[in-house]
């Protein structure tokens, strides 16, 4: 509150300063709507006009009146202090074409942006401090000789597992076949049949899916060799749509904890697409827009909505 009351202003006659703009602008409103009513009905042409003048002059005078107090009043307001935050560039503040060039506006931003950011910066040193990164050859044997290194366990799940969890999600979605494949050893890709509407292969790590394609029904998913083409986009745009929100789906479930959960979570939303070209747009209610059908589904409610109607 210092900083706020010591301006070099006196905060008494600013708020008598502001009653008088107040004031000023309510007589000069007052001039504008007797000029705009005109002259009122009176027996002569003559009355009139004298009325006219006489109750002009009078809300003249009062505009006079009004305006003598506003001057008097910013006499008493007194000069703000000059220490500008931004030193000579606080200069900028009194550019006459502000709007044309608000130099002083984006420098008061950068100016907050700066604090803020060293603000953040000290607490991250203190925090890193705390948690020292400093590391040498005794300390890194002792420490190899304490705490033996040990590999998380999500990732080394063994492949009974993971066929066993893949095998009970097939067998939760009827209208849903999934063909597991591993090509590359351990690693599993899966090939996922829903009904007659689309094709998705779903690349996994474990049980950790690394990528989605998802094509069309009718296109083919393997390549000249026979091998499952996991790179190839559809040459849809529906479904190139469909796969971008299946990218988006891999990075809203994440539970490295419970990856099984995941991957059901997963696939319990990719079914919600059994109905891609018969659902409405929960939003607008239309089936198409832009040619398209509603290609995202909401990752809770699984409702269906275009890509512009769910911002």
């Amino acid at each position: 509150m210092a900083d706020v009351v010591n301006v070099g202003v006196n905060l008494d006659a600013f708020s008598h300063a502001i009653g008088g703009i107040q004031a000023l602008r309510s007589s000069v409103s007052r001039v504008f709507e007797f000029l705009k009513d005109g002259m009122k009905n009176r027996e002569t042409l003559e009355g009139r006009e004298k009325q006219f003048i006489a109750e002009f002059q009078d809300n003249l005078q009062a505009v006079n009146r009004d305006l003598n107090e506003l001057e008097r009043l910013s006499g008493l307001v007194g000069r703000p202090s000059e220490s500008h935050p931004l030193h000579n560039s606080g200069l900028l503040s009194l550019d006459p074409v502000q709007d044309k060039t608000p130099l002083y506006s984006q420098l008061l931003q950068a100016y907050k942006w700066s604090n803020k950011l060293q603000y953040h910066a000290g607490l991250a040193s203190s925090l890193l401090n705390q948690q020292s990164l400093k590391r040498s050859a005794n300390q890194m044997g002792a420490s190899a000789k304490r705490r033996p290194k040990v590999q998380p366990s999500t990732l080394v799940l063994p492949p009974q597992y993971v066929d066993d969890v893949i095998s009970r999600i097939g067998r939760m979605f009827p209208d849903m076949t999934i063909e597991l494949f591993r090509p590359n050893g351990t690693s599993a890709v899966l090939l996922v049949n829903l009904g007659k509407v689309l094709k998705a292969i779903v690349v996994m790590r474990s049980l950790f899916i690394d990528r989605t394609v998802v094509r069309g029904f009718n296109e083919n998913v393997y390549n000249e060799d026979g091998k499952l083409d996991i790179w190839t986009k559809s040459q849809y745009q529906v479904f190139q749509k469909v796969t971008d929100h299946a990218t988006t789906a891999l990075l809203h479930y994440q539970l490295p904890q419970m990856p099984d959960v995941v991957v059901r979570s997963f696939m319990t939303w990719l079914r919600s697409y059994i109905k891609l070209f018969q659902s409405s747009c929960q939003r607008c209610g239309h089936f198409l827009q832009d040619g398209l059908p509603p290609t995202w589904r909401d990752f809770r409610t699984l409702e269906a909505f275009h890509d512009t109607c769910r911002m």
